[in-house]
């Protein structure tokens, strides 16, 4: 009775929902103007990522190919990721096993490409490149005879996803699974790839195209893994390629645009009818020309100064130019853009306005913690670590390195060390190395490590300049074993401060 009194007097009451179909979340509402119409799909892991994967592939590629933010946003990416190369540092017991693992990598990474075309770090940046623009990357291990010459008779083969079919997903006879190309035994484990001999987009050629089906662990596949279960990765691009095509088209329409504006053009006009109005062209001399339509075109020079007749007058085209909020309007689409792969805005496309040398701290430092992730995660373990399994199961077959069954383990520990990250102020960074060294808050071989270099190569280097200063009677400045360089004062050294 009180709410049905409430309501004739013009209170709005509130309607009663459901509470089995009510939503405590806004986003999980079925009803209203900002939801009714929003039914994402709820497709599975793969079946989300493999439903429109060719179209998505073919054009990320062409977005790379042809737009210059894309082709920059993957350029940056691959600098930061890979950058001079991730390189491995064998964690074996034995220091003289470590120092034979080291000469033997050296050796073989310039061999390490089964094109003939990269060594080993070349072949990481165009995993990561394929990784960005296609989603995922393969690449076979290639097992070589001794004749063929090498350090390490092993090859990796770079491959592109399209040599892995997507379509292939079908149950085998012996209880095996097929998903999009990826053969799972009956407790999920990879077992082989059932991949193309032929690129399958490549023309010509000597041979026919055919599956072939390949062991699982001399295959590499790499993808960022976004949901459980997911067989094949998806391109970084695939969010924002609609975005980038629509804002290249609006900026081939300004620019268009800027360039009609350009165009300085003028147009007599005649005050009295046409019909018995004096001819503008009269006393314009006998040079005048016509175009296709028989329209007089008058031409202007720099300096000259022309007379019109009587009764006509000229006037100039006024072209729109580019909008007043064209620049912020690009600026806050590519922010969005850069965003959506991962990339700082300020860095990627070179716009510092407005940014102060705090502010691009913090955003460099974030954007090295997203990197570092990416790195450990995705690419070291999946594209690194089974190249150097690979590796070391060579060197054991081949007899160069004797390998006991037992002790594969050891050899297979290494610790993969990304190229480190420019110091952002030189004179603070170095400062607060050291401080952190002499208090015991860090150790020496984590700050060289985290530049990129092997402690141990650092040290044998800091013994070997230092013998050669000790052999030519030098004393350098550089050379740690000095007092004064110690940061204590020495009153025997140094002469006493007269003022």
């Amino acid at each position: 009775m009180r709410y049905k009194a409430l309501n004739q007097i013009g209170f709005v009451l509130p309607t009663r929902l459901n509470a089995a179909s009510s939503s405590a979340y806004e986003g999980g509402s079925a009803t209203g103007s900002r939801s009714k119409n929003w039914n994402p799909s709820a497709a599975g892991p793969n079946s989300a990522a493999t439903g429109n994967l060719t179209t998505i592939r073919r054009r990320a590629r062409d977005a790379v190919r042809n737009d210059p933010w894309a082709k920059t946003a993957v350029a940056r990416w691959v600098s930061n990721v890979i950058g001079t190369g991730i390189q491995p540092y064998p964690r074996h017991p034995d220091a003289g096993v470590r120092k034979d693992l080291k000469e033997l990598w050296r050796d073989w990474v310039n061999e390490s490409d089964a094109d003939g075309r990269l060594g080993f770090y070349g072949q990481q940046a165009l995993a990561a490149r394929g990784i960005f623009t296609d989603g995922e990357t393969l690449a076979r291990i290639r097992l070589r005879r001794p004749e063929d010459d090498l350090v390490v008779p092993m090859q990796v083969q770079q491959l592109e996803g399209d040599f892995l079919p997507v379509e292939e997903t079908k149950t085998l006879p012996n209880g095996h699974e097929v998903i999009n190309g990826v053969e799972f035994d009956q407790l999920g484990r990879r077992v082989s790839y059932h991949l193309w001999n032929r690129h399958p987009a490549e023309q010509g050629g000597m041979g026919y195209r055919e599956l072939r089906q390949v062991p699982a662990d001399m295959v590499v596949h790499a993808y960022p893994v976004l949901r459980p279960g997911q067989v094949r990765g998806v391109s970084e691009l695939a969010t924002i390629l609609l975005r980038l095509k629509t804002l290249d088209n609006f900026d081939d329409a300004v620019a268009f645009r800027q360039e009609v504006s350009n165009l300085f053009a003028g147009y007599v006009v005649t005050r009295d009818d046409e019909s018995e109005g004096p001819d503008p062209t009269a006393g314009m001399g006998d040079g005048v020309e016509l175009d296709d339509d028989g329209v007089h075109l008058i031409g202007m020079e720099p300096g000259s100064v022309t007379s019109l007749p009587h009764g006509t007058d000229i006037k100039f085209a006024s072209p729109p130019g580019a909008p007043d909020n064209y620049s912020e309007f690009m600026r806050q689409q590519l922010m969005a853009a850069f965003a959506s792969v991962g990339m700082p805005y300020e860095t990627t496309s070179g716009d510092l306005r407005g940014i102060s040398d705090r502010t691009l701290r913090v955003i460099v430092n974030e954007f090295h913690r997203q990197v570092e992730q990416y790195q450990w995660s995705v690419f070291i373990h999946q594209w690194c670590r089974p190249i150097w399994n690979a590796w070391i199961d060579a060197i054991s077959l081949s007899g160069i390195i004797p390998v006991k069954y037992m002790d594969r383990r050891l050899f297979k520990r290494v610790l993969w060390v990304p190229q480190g990250w420019a110091y952002f102020n030189p004179v603070q960074d170095v400062k607060a190395n050291t401080d952190a060294v002499r208090a015991g808050f860090m150790s020496r071989s984590a700050i060289i490590l985290a530049q990129g270099e092997d402690p141990e190569e650092v040290a044998e280097q800091m013994r070997t300049d230092n013998d050669q200063a000790d052999s030519m009677g030098l004393s350098l400045d550089s050379d740690s074993r000095h007092a004064r360089n110690k940061g204590l004062e020495s009153d025997l050294d140094d002469p006493p401060y007269v003022q």
